[in-house]
């Protein structure tokens, strides 16, 4: 069957592309006067999103609060993009501080950034694809598609949702390995597993906990599965489909394209390369805050996943403790009775601290994406939506239905 993938995958591609093409509305984006050079970097779009008319008195009242949240965060340490939309239209979007502190390169639209553990939102869709499709079979055991993937009673639904047990390769690998600081492949932490066997934190499907090794191996899951490199089945079918320029996978023997930023830790110190670095599907993906809007807006536009797919997706899958946080097929989720249904993720490597909130319900969107340390970018999401309510609600926003 795997020789089959690409024609009838591409097939389905068009067929998608062509649907919300011919169901689209799109309206012009209003361009907006440039910033003063010391002023934070604002460009407006040259590809084809949709952004908010800040001429108009209820956008002009988030966009004017926003920025003075943002400006006074930013003053606080923040280096890094910011993008807030609702309904499709870019509210809010700037570029704070530095992409490369070193040659004085500012961050711009096209500065992509490693988005750590958001790009397991990439992995996980990319498998739910591949299921909807029948390529793959989430509820089989992993051995399916990894032969010598050496604990045969957890499935690939198990990696989706952290309920497999395994132990992180970050952590126990380091035991075995003298050199720190060459980055190994996915297929290299795969014969560590077999050579050394690490025992499972517990029983397959007993509970929930977070373990980065999941989705380094579904990224060879997928590789298996369509006999296409994890980087270039995600370019083909995931980012040029989206319209995702600026969105890439990290190759290590490859190095970084200029366009990408460089990561920092919270002195401005250089993170160094290490040996996790090479793994991929856990992490290791860059991308733009305009780029990650697309991916955003992809899924209330069905453009990958049907309705059916996407509320398992969304679905969560561990009650062990009780508590408003769970974990579905790729995504963090926050269930608060009677409140907003938050589907994210959040991500930290090395110096780069990334935010993706989604309130779906509301389809209003945060997107923060630092590449120098700051760990306080995790509370301000919250607080962004809630700013964006208390407009809604005081008449300053005006709902689009």
């Amino acid at each position: 069957m795997r020789k089959y993938f690409f024609p009838y995958i591409a097939t389905i591609f068009l067929l998608s592309l062509l649907f919300i093409a011919c169901n689209s509305n799109p309206q012009p984006a209003v361009a907006n006067p440039a910033p003063p050079p010391d002023e934070p970097t604002k460009v407006l779009p040259s590809s084809p999103l949709q952004y908010a008319d800040t001429t108009q008195a209820e956008y002009k009242a988030v966009f004017n609060r926003l920025d003075g949240f943002f400006r006074r965060f930013a003053g606080t340490g923040f280096n890094g993009s910011v993008l807030v939309g609702h309904n499709g239209k870019v509210l809010y979007e700037r570029y704070f501080g530095m992409a490369n502190r070193e040659t004085g390169l500012r961050l711009r639209p096209n500065s992509a950034v490693q988005l750590a553990s958001v790009s397991k939102t990439f992995t996980g869709t990319a498998v739910l694809y591949l299921h909807q499709h029948n390529f793959i079979n989430i509820n089989h055991p992993v051995q399916e598609y990894l032969p010598t993937f050496p604990y045969p009673n957890i499935t690939v639904k198990m990696l989706l949702n952290h309920r497999s047990g395994l132990p992180d390769y970050y952590k126990w690998i380091p035991a075995y390995r003298k050199d720190q600081k060459t980055p190994i492949n996915n297929n290299q932490m795969l014969d560590m597993f077999i050579r050394y066997k690490p025992g499972l934190e517990f029983r397959p499907d007993a509970r929930f906990k977070y373990s980065n090794s999941n989705y380094a191996f579904l990224a060879l899951v997928i590789e298996a599965a369509t006999d296409m490199r994890y980087p270039d089945f995600m370019r083909k079918f995931i980012f040029e489909p989206l319209g995702m320029k600026n969105t890439f996978v990290y190759e290590a023997e490859k190095g970084l394209p200029a366009t990408a930023t460089i990561s920092y830790g919270r002195n401005w110190a250089r993170e160094p390369v290490m040996f996790a670095d090479g793994v991929d599907g856990d992490k290791g993906i860059y991308s733009t805050v305009q780029d990650m809007y697309r991916w955003d807006q992809s899924f209330y536009n069905h453009a990958l996943l049907n309705r059916e797919t996407l509320a398992m997706a969304y679905a969560p899958y561990s009650f062990e403790k009780k508590g408003v946080n769970n974990y579905g097929l790729g995504w963090r989720m926050k269930l608060n009775p009677g409140k907003e249904r938050v589907i994210y993720h959040n991500g930290w490597w090395h110096g780069n601290n990334t935010v993706f909130y989604r309130f779906v319900e509301q389809n209003i969107t945060i997107i923060m994406l630092g590449n120098k340390y700051n760990a306080s970018v995790y509370k301000q999401a919250p607080v962004v939506y809630g700013l964006v309510k208390n407009m809604e609600a005081t008449g300053d926003f005006e709902s689009e239905e």
